[in-house]
């Protein structure tokens, strides 16, 4: 009999935790979930990718009916009901969050409703009173919105992006703190929804992980659509102003105050750690996020970690991936799997969409990473001016040397979509001589790759 009450113990029922347990499980491993949090689902179900999206498309629906007299089709009025559309989004993430129970209560594996933290690395406390060992552990207690860097935010008051998905209508006017995914997909959502968007970004271009020319694309997009939007920003104070909520922020050399209804707190978020007690357990962190290896092994040998709570990319399928090398790892100990991120892919879902794959040109420049790049406008694509989706532009990196594919960028409609075609074609190594060589179908969005595919080719003498 073993020592242990269980082999493996997931602290964290969302996508990471859940991964990590149905593999551990099916490893034949005795198995148990530890759920503290208020509502099952993890994240990206409750809070994050699925609600968010959910809206998106609203926003996207209402944004082609408004220009449907561009396809000769008059709508005369065009009206919305957020409630409505709120309530649809409500709607579906009940359904999601009830399969995800489900998929937790479902007797593979002990499910527990409470918190935990650590009293040493086999052991922990749960807030029920009880205590629970296991031979191995794997945290997957995943993120929080991170605290405002200054305390006047605080006392001017802010929505975060969880209450944002809670309005009961739109606010007048709104100020987005940040320039990350979750903040520009928020600000276009509720600039179709009629609201007045100020965003105001630190560093010199929105999506500043992503190349400039990307980011630069969707600026112009903001800008051209009414949204005001400050790069290259210092934020100084914030304060209640009457009714309104105002902040003081530096931007070309001097002093701008914006005042709006409401106030979008959009400055990322914090891996979910503090309350674990980690240093019993003798896990190491760096600014509260967990180290671990390429095994996702942390530095106390029993330990694992996965998603959010460890990083480096905060990414429900890379959670997902982590939390099932982790159970691997501990079930297969002399078959070890590691992580690779050569494949790493990151989608904003705003108008036009943002699909990257693999190496970007920042990346491959800061690391001395030879490559040749090319890419091609929508603008002058024939399905893309069917659809009159004439904002931005396709992108590969290829080796100078073998022609091999080393990453991608789509800018436009349907970017999270059409980055797949570059995934699978860099999944399995292809050149851009395979991939233009490759049939597409006209006219297709897809075929816009063939372009910068052949001029890379054309460059690029075959090994």
């Amino acid at each position: 009999m073993s020592e242990f009450d269980f082999d493996v113990a997931v602290l964290g029922g969302g996508s990471g935790g859940y991964a990590a347990a149905r593999t551990a499980a099916g490893a034949g491993l005795k198995t148990a979930v530890i759920e503290g949090g208020k509502e099952i689902g993890g994240l990206c179900i409750l809070r994050g990718c699925m609600p968010t999206k959910a809206l998106l498309y609203a926003a996207d629906v209402i944004h082609l009916a408004r220009h449907a007299q561009t396809w000769g089709i008059r709508i005369p009025q065009i009206h919305f009901d957020f409630a409505r559309v709120m309530a649809r989004k409500n709607a579906m993430i009940q359904d999601f969050a009830h399969d995800r129970v489900q998929q937790l209560t479902n007797g593979k594996f002990k499910f527990m409703r409470a918190t935990a933290r650590f009293n040493d690395p086999h052991t922990v406390a749960l807030s029920t009173g009880e205590t629970l060992t296991a031979n191995y552990f794997i945290i997957s207690t995943g993120s929080v919105v991170s605290a405002p860097p200054l305390p006047s935010l605080q006392e001017a008051g802010y929505l975060t992006s969880d209450e944002a998905l809670t309005l009961a209508k739109p606010p007048k006017s709104l100020i987005v703190l940040g320039g990350g995914a979750v903040a520009v997909e928020f600000a276009q959502f509720f600039a179709r929804f009629d609201t007045q968007v100020t965003l105001i970004q630190r560093s010199g271009h929105i999506l500043r992980d992503f190349d400039a020319d990307a980011a630069a694309e969707l600026e112009k997009v903001f800008r051209r659509d009414g949204m005001a939007v400050f790069t290259n920003t210092r934020l100084l104070d914030a304060r209640r102003d009457g009714e309104l909520k105002a902040v003081l922020f530096e931007h070309d050399g001097r002093t701008r105050r914006i005042a709006a209804d409401e106030m979008l707190f959009a400055l990322g978020r914090t891996p979910n750690t503090a309350s674990l007690h980690l240093e019993k357990a003798g896990v190491t962190t760096e600014d509260g996020r967990i180290v671990t290896n390429a095994q996702m092994q942390t530095s106390a040998p029993n330990i694992y970690a996965a998603g959010d709570c460890t990083g480096p990319h905060e990414i429900v399928h890379i959670a997902i991936q982590q939390g099932e090398i982790a159970a691997h790892n501990i079930s297969h100990p002399n078959q070890s799997r590691d992580m690779d991120y050569r494949l790493l892919v990151q989608v904003v879902f705003t108008d036009p969409q943002i699909g990257t794959v693999g190496l970007t040109e920042k990346e491959a420049k800061a690391g001395n990473i030879p490559y040749l790049a090319a890419s091609y406008p929508f603008a002058d694509h024939g399905k893309s001016l069917i659809m009159d989706a004439k904002d931005g532009f396709v992108k590969l990196l290829a080796s100078p040397v073998t022609g091999e594919i080393l990453g991608g960028c789509c800018v436009g409609p349907m970017g999270g979509e059409l980055i797949h075609e570059v995934i699978a074609a860099m999944a399995k190594r292809m050149t851009v001589h395979e991939l233009a060589a490759m049939p597409h179908y006209h006219p297709t969005l897809a075929e816009i790759w063939t372009y910068p595919a052949e001029e890379l080719a054309e460059k690029i003498q075959r090994a």
